[in-house]
Order: structure tokens, then C-alpha cells, then sequence
């Protein structure tokens, strides 16, 4: 084996295993880069997206104390950073939106009471056939209740019931937690106050 030969085995063997660091990120520029991040995207943010903004060499829990620490900074703001079911995201704060509607005054879709009916059925009940739903209406349920909600992406289908006919079974999707700013389906609030909390939902009458 010749000298050269020699010291690319010695290298190689000196150096199996060993781990080459990431480059060391100031904790001031991490927490920069992750708000402009999540200000710059149109849909919250998840870890796995945050953790590629470094290439994956930044830890979570690194990742973590940045969210906190911007938390902390957008405190008693006209903007907060939230957990949601996809992510995390910017939104503004409810108190401040009446304002910020001033500035387009054009009138989101609206949602009938059936329509809202319909969908707190499903995400308290769910998954459910749309004869369940009537069951518990008491009225039909027309089509165009079921696309309305899918159209906003709210709810989907989600598998078929094993009984005659294999009725569609529809349950909320993620979407549907990040519009009311919830993390899980355990989040929901009390089925008594779920109206209230519809209510405020942007397009419902």
C-alpha cells in the first residue's frame, strides 16, 4: 500500500462517526429568521417546515424557545403568534379586526343557520352520515349545505358507514381548527357556547 493509500484509510478511519456540527446560530438571528418566516407564509408553519428554514440543523427545542421568545414580543400588540393545528402563525387580535375590516368594506360569503347547524353536528358528533345529521335536525339536509362546507374546507369525508347503502361519513378537517385558532378537537368549547363561537367567524350570519 502506498504512502498516499496509507493516510486516505487513516483518515477515513480517524474520522468514521464523527458528527460534523451545524453552523452556531445567535439566538437573535434564529428568532428574526423564524418571525420573518411565519410573517412571510400564507398557511401557519409546522416544525418540520421551521426546522428546514436551517437545513435541519437546528434543534426543535431551540426552535421552540425562538417561538416562545417572540411570543413574549408581540405581546400587547395588534398581532399574536399562535399554535394551531397546522402550525403556527400570525394572526391579528380580534379586538383589533373591526378596524382593519374599515379598509375592505366588501362583505365576506355568509353561512345560513343550517349551514352552521350542520357543521356543529359534525365536529361534535363526528364522524357522521348526513342521516344522522337529520336525525338530529329533524329536517333534511340539502346538498348544498354538505358542499358548502366542503367547499370552505371544513369538513370531508373521511370513509363510508358498513351498512346498506355505505353512507358517506364526514368529520372537520385541519382547516376547520386553524379558522377557529384551535390546536385539537379537544379544544372546542362547550357545545353551549359553540354558537357564539361561530358567530364570530368571518361570513356568518
Amino acid at each position: 500500500m502506498s504512502e498516499e493509500q496509507r493516510s486516505l484509510t487513516e483518515l477515513v478511519e480517524l474520522t468514521e462517526g464523527v458528527v460534523t456540527p451545524g453552523p452556531v446560530i445567535d439566538v437573535a438571528d434564529l428568532a428574526c429568521i423564524v418571525e420573518a418566516a411565519l410573517l412571510a407564509s400564507t398557511a401557519p408553519l409546522d416544525m418540520v417546515h421551521l426546522r428546514r428554514l436551517f437545513d435541519d440543523t437546528v434543534a426543535a427545542d431551540e426552535i421552540l424557545q425562538a417561538i416562545s421568545h417572540l411570543q413574549e414580543r408581540w405581546q400587547n400588540r395588534g398581532c399574536e403568534l399562535i399554535e394551531l393545528a397546522d402550525g403556527w402563525r400570525f394572526r391579528t387580535h380580534a379586538k383589533i379586526q373591526p378596524h382593519l375590516d374599515r379598509l375592505n368594506p366588501e362583505k365576506p360569503p355568509r353561512y345560513s343557520r343550517a349551514v352552521m347547524e350542520t357543521l356543529a353536528i359534525i365536529a361534535y358528533r363526528q364522524p357522521v352520515t348526513r342521516g344522522d345529521i337529520e336525525d338530529i335536525r329533524g329536517v333534511t339536509v340539502a346538498t348544498q349545505v354538505i358542499r358548502t362546507l366542503e367547499e370552505r374546507g371544513w369538513i370531508d369525508t373521511v370513509g363510508n358507514r358498513e351498512t346498506p347503502g355505505r353512507p358517506a361519513l364526514y368529520a372537520t378537517t385541519r382547516q376547520f381548527l386553524d379558522d377557529l385558532g384551535l390546536r385539537s378537537l379537544t379544544e372546542l368549547p362547550p357545545l353551549e357556547t359553540m354558537q357564539g363561537a361561530l358567530e364570530g367567524m368571518p361570513g356568518v350570519e
